[in-house]
This record gives structure tokens, sequence and C-alpha cells, in this order.
């Protein structure tokens, strides 16, 4: 077994001694810096690697924080106005992942960059600490590169505010198979009006 495979099998057992005083220190580390900060390199090569991660320039690393728990319906002296159905303040839950959430607002913070992936790196009680994958597609070291240049078309930009990064589509419910078959047509919505709306076309 490599290095990076070694490093794999250590993250599979989390709560190891190792691995508990690891994650204490780095949370510990993580938590006297900034919401959003650039880190100088993953923490974790191997993780980083297989998700498209290259140690070359154009491509950097974002680490960032978000708050844990479900999430609090923002009214104010928690009065909702209508009906008792919606009057819903706390038991809340977001749609989408903590981590699709810690995407978008590097995504948004950094905005000529464009977010790869990202994966998970610690938390605490409080917060949730994510590294995001990010591509710089202006660099030529990037555009030169035909296995990674995909991400300077246009349609890439902000994938991650679009749901499609892989935390993204996981909260989308997009995949294969006949568990699928609701959301065939980019989403649960289109799939619904695609199959109910009359299209009555001129040579038919």
């Amino acid at each position: 077994m490599g290095a990076y495979k070694y490093m794999e099998e250590l993250y599979k057992k989390k709560q190891s001694d190792l691995m508990r005083f690891l994650l204490r220190v780095r949370c510990w580390q993580f938590r006297q810096l900034a919401a959003i900060h650039r880190a100088s390199r993953p923490t974790r090569p191997d993780k980083a690697r297989r998700l498209g991660y290259k140690n070359k320039q154009g491509v950097c690393i974002y680490r960032t924080r978000v708050k844990r728990g479900g999430r609090k319906k923002p009214v104010a002296k928690g009065i909702c106005y209508g009906k008792p159905k919606t009057s819903g303040v706390n038991q809340l839950k977001f749609q989408r992942s903590i981590q699709s959430v810690a995407e978008e607002r590097v995504g948004r913070a950094c905005g000529g960059l464009r977010v790869l992936n990202s994966y998970w790196v610690g938390q605490d009680a409080v917060y949730k600490y994510y590294e995001v994958i990010c591509i710089d597609p202006a660099h030529k070291a990037v555009r030169r590169d035909p296995r990674i240049n995909w991400i300077c078309n246009a349609v890439h930009k902000h994938r991650e505010l679009r749901g499609l990064t892989s935390a993204g589509r996981k909260n989308r419910g997009v995949g294969k198979g006949h568990r699928h078959a609701k959301v065939i047509g980019s989403s649960r919505r289109a799939n619904w009006k695609r199959r109910n709306t009359l299209s009555l076309r001129r040579y038919r």
C-alpha cells in the first residue's frame, strides 16, 4: 500500500486515539482562523487528490467553517404571520447539506475562481470545517491542460450555486437507476412539468 492508502485507512477510524487527538488539535487551530481563508496545502492530500486536486499553478485550497445544526427561520421576534402550518421557527432543516453551503460561501467570496469539489476536515460543537478545491480559469497552466480545462468554459461559472458540484448533486437527488426515475430531465419539478404539459406541435 502507498502512503495515501494508509492515510485513507486512518480516516476510516475517526474514533481511534490518534485521529481523536489530531482532529481535536486541528479544530482548535481552525477556530483561531477567519471563517474563509486560503490554506497553503490540503489537510488531507489523499482525499483532495481523489477529488481532482493537483499541486500545480492555478489550483488552490480554501478552508471554511459553517455553523452546525438546523436552520432557524429568520423572522422578527419569532412571529410568523399567516396559517398555523407556517408558524414554525425552530425545528426547521435546510434542504441542502452543510457541505454545499460551505462550497457556496467560498464561491461567493472568490468570484474569479471555479469550485471543483470539497471535503470534510473536522468539526466541533459549533462548526463543521470543510476544504474547498478551487481552480483559476484564467491561469495558463489550467487553460492548457486538457484534463481540467473543461472548467474554463462559461457554463461552469458558479457551479456551486447551481447544484452542479458533487455535494450539490446529492441534494438535488439526481442519479441513475429506478430510484431516480422521478428526476430524469434535470429535476423533480422539470420532470413533473414535462409529463403534465400538453404539447400540440404543428406537424405531429
